[in-house]
C-alpha cells in the first residue's frame, strides 16, 4: 500500500533509462563471457573444450550449449565444427581474459572484506558482469589497502 503523504521525487527519465539500458547490455553479454571464460579454462587445462564438458560444467543440456556455441560463432568469439573441439578466436580470448580479470578483482575485494571464499566466488559470478571499469579500479585499489 502506498503512503499518500510520501513525497517521492523521481530522477530524470532519461538518466533512469540509461541505467536500465546498461543493465540490459550486461545481461546480453554475461552468457558469452561465462562461456568464453570456461572454454579458455578447459583449453588451458585439457588442451581442448568440448560440448559435453561445457554442458556438465554449466549445468545445462547439450542442446543449450550447441545453441550458445552457434551464437558465439556468429559473434566471432569461437570456432567450432560438428563433433569437434571448440576454440576461441583472438576476440574470444580477449573477452575471456577481461572477464577473468573482472572476476578476480571482485573475488579479491569480497574476500578482503571478510566474505568467505565460497560465497565470494558465487557472488562474483553475478557482480563481475555488471560492474563498471571505474568501480573495478576503485575495488582493486581498496583491496590493496585492506590487504596491507
Amino acid at each position: 500500500m502506498t503512503d499518500p503523504e510520501a513525497n517521492i521525487e523521481l530522477e530524470d527519465a532519461e538518466q533512469q533509462a540509461a541505467k536500465f539500458e546498461r543493465v540490459r547490455e550486461a545481461h546480453k553479454t554475461e552468457v558469452a563471457e561465462d562461456y568464453v571464460e570456461l572454454i579458455d579454462d578447459l583449453i588451458n587445462a585439457n588442451g581442448e573444450a568440448r560440448v559435453v564438458e561445457l554442458s556438465e560444467r554449466m549445468g545445462v543440456s547439450h542442446a543449450t550449449v550447441n545453441k550458445i556455441i552457434q551464437r558465439l560463432q556468429r559473434e566471432g568469439l569461437v570456432i567450432s565444427k560438428p563433433y569437434r573441439s571448440i576454440f576461441l578466436t583472438d576476440q574470444g580470448r580477449a573477452l575471456a581474459l577481461a572477464a577473468r580479470r573482472r572476476h578476480e578483482i571482485v573475488v579479491r575485494f569480497l574476500k578482503a572484506a571478510g566474505v568467505s571464499d565460497a560465497t565470494a566466488e558465487i557472488d562474483a559470478e553475478g557482480v563481475e558482469h555488471h560492474v563498471s571499469e571505474e568501480t573495478l579500479e576503485c575495488l582493486s585499489a581498496l583491496t590493496l589497502k585492506i590487504e596491507k
